[in-house]
Formats: C-alpha cells, structure tokens, sequence
C-alpha cells in the first residue's frame, strides 16, 4: 500500500509540473469550436442515438442520401444500428444534403451531428 502513495504522489507532481510549464507558454488557441463551424454550414442533424451508422439500407446498395440531394421532412437520412436493432434516422426539417459528417460503418454517439442541411 505504501508503494502506491508514492507512486501517485509522483504521478501528481509530474502533472503539477507539466500544467505550469504550460502555462508559461504562449499556445495558440483556437477560438472557433467544431460545432459553431458546423452550425455556421448549415442545420446539422444530430444522432438521436450510440450505435453503428449505415449510409445505405444492406451493403452494396444506394445510400439514402447524397451531398446536394433534396430531401423533406421525415425522410431517412440513414440508419444507425443499436443492440442489433436498425433505427431510421429521418430529417427533422426540408432542405439539401450539404455534408454527411459520417462514414458508413462508423460508430457515432448521442448528440453527434452525422448531417448537415442547407
């Protein structure tokens, strides 16, 4: 048990001192987040859910959408597989596919924008 304090009371210095050498150096940082780029595109459509997204219905076959396709509302954007469950993502508002943010077969979590429409 011993070795262990020491061990995190080492690891805890090491980190102090790392966090003040940053500190003293002048660090760019960028003032615009990913998201306020990605709001200023368009109106990005985010995953209701965690899972696997599928740009097309079965593999091989055309996707659900494509950049500079119009789609409405209620149209399926793609699908997002969860605890092998297949879930229709659909537009929540008309307009054109301006980005897909995500690839087919690509994880994506709660809140993750995976479209953006004009």
């Amino acid at each position: 048990m011993e070795i262990d304090k020491k061990i995190i009371k080492k690891l805890i210095e090491t980190l102090e001192d790392l966090k003040k050498s940053l500190n003293d150096k002048n660090l760019l940082i960028n003032e615009t987040s990913e998201e306020e780029k990605i709001e200023e595109l368009g109106t990005p459509i985010k995953s209701p859910i965690v899972g696997t997204a599928y740009l097309a219905p079965e593999p091989g076959a055309k996707k659900f959408v494509d950049v500079g396709k119009k789609i409405k509302k209620g149209d399926t954007l793609m699908i997002v597989e969860a605890m092998k469950t297949m879930n229709h993502i659909p537009s929540t508002s008309d307009g054109t596919i301006k980005k897909i943010c995500v690839d087919d077969g690509q994880p994506v979590e709660f809140g993750q924008t995976i479209v953006i429409i004009e």
